[in-house]
C-alpha cells in the first residue's frame, strides 16, 4: 500500500511541473506552427516577427494582395505575397490581382505577380483576362510582361474578339505592331459581331493617322481585305460609305496585290 502511496505522489509532481504535459507536434504554444519536417529548429513562438508561410495565409492577405495590385503598390505585393496571399485571389467582380494591375497598368506590381506564377489568362465576370485588357489599355510594356508569363493568344472577350480587335478598333498603333511582330496571334479571327481587326479600325476607328497605321499594319501582316462583315459589306465598302478615303486607298491597293 505504501508504495502505491508514493507512486501516486510522484505521478502528480511529474504533472505539476510541466514534464508529463502534452509534447511533440501536438503540443507547441498557443499561435505557433510545429515544424514540418525532422532535423528543422523549433518553430516560432506566437511572439515572433516571422511572416506566416503561404500554407498558412494571414487573415486578409488575399484582400490586400487585390488592394495593393489596384494601387500599383509593387511594396505591398511583394509583403502580401511572402504573407500567404493567393495570386490568383479574386474581388467581388472575380477580378485576380494580376487583372487589376494590368487594368491599371501598373507594370512592375504586374512583373512581381507574374515571377509569383499568377496567371495571365484568368478571367473575371465579364471575360476580362490580364492579357486581354492590354488590347483595351493599349500598354506595350504590360504586354511584354504578359508576354513572359505565356497567355493564350486565342483567348476571347466577351464580344468573342482577341486582344488584337479592341486594340485596333481603339487605334493603339504601338501595341498593334507589338503584337503583330512578336507573335502568331490570328489577324483575321472572327468575332462575334462578325468583324475583324480590320473592319474595328474601319467600322469604329475616326479615319484619322493613327486608324490609318493600324489598317496599314494589319494589311502588311496579312489581314484580308475583301474578307466581309455578317451582311457581306467589305472594310473598302465601309470606308468609302464613312468618308475615309486614305483608308479606303489602302485597302484598294491591297485589293489589287
Amino acid at each position: 500500500m505504501l508504495g502505491m502511496v508514493v507512486l501516486t505522489v510522484l505521478a502528480a509532481c511529474t504533472v505539476q511541473d510541466g514534464r508529463g504535459s502534452p509534447g511533440g507536434e501536438h503540443g507547441t504554444k498557443a499561435g505557433a506552427p510545429a515544424s514540418s519536417s525532422p532535423g528543422k529548429s523549433a518553430a516560432p513562438s506566437a511572439s515572433s516577427s516571422a511572416p506566416p508561410t503561404s500554407s498558412s495565409p494571414s487573415p486578409g492577405a488575399d484582400r490586400r494582395l487585390l488592394e495593393a495590385a489596384r494601387e500599383g503598390d509593387e511594396a505591398a505585393v511583394r509583403a502580401a505575397l511572402r504573407a500567404g496571399a493567393r495570386t490568383e485571389a479574386r474581388d467581388a467582380k472575380r477580378r485576380t490581382p494580376l487583372l487589376l494591375a494590368a487594368l491599371g497598368d501598373h507594370v512592375a506590381a504586374a512583373r512581381v505577380l507574374v515571377e509569383a506564377g499568377a496567371d495571365p489568362d484568368a478571367q473575371d465576370e465579364r471575360s476580362d483576362s490580364p492579357w486581354l485588357v492590354t488590347g483595351v489599355t493599349g500598354s506595350v510594356r504590360m504586354a511584354r510582361v504578359l508576354l513572359e508569363a505565356g497567355p493564350d493568344l486565342g483567348l476571347t472577350n466577351r464580344f468573342g474578339g482577341t486582344s488584337l480587335i479592341p486594340a485596333s478598333e481603339r487605334g493603339h498603333v504601338a501595341y498593334v505592331r507589338e503584337v503583330l511582330e512578336r507573335t502568331s496571334i490570328e489577324v483575321d479571327h472572327v468575332n462575334r459581331l462578325g468583324w475583324t481587326a480590320l473592319l474595328e479600325a474601319v467600322i469604329l476607328g475616326d479615319g484619322g493617322p493613327d486608324h490609318r497605321k493600324v489598317v496599314a499594319l494589319l494589311l502588311d501582316h496579312g489581314a484580308d481585305p475583301e474578307l466581309a462583315d455578317k451582311d457581306g459589306v467589305t472594310p473598302l465598302e465601309h470606308a468609302r460609305r464613312r468618308g475615309f478615303d486614305e483608308i479606303a486607298r489602302l485597302l484598294r491597293d491591297a485589293g489589287a496585290r
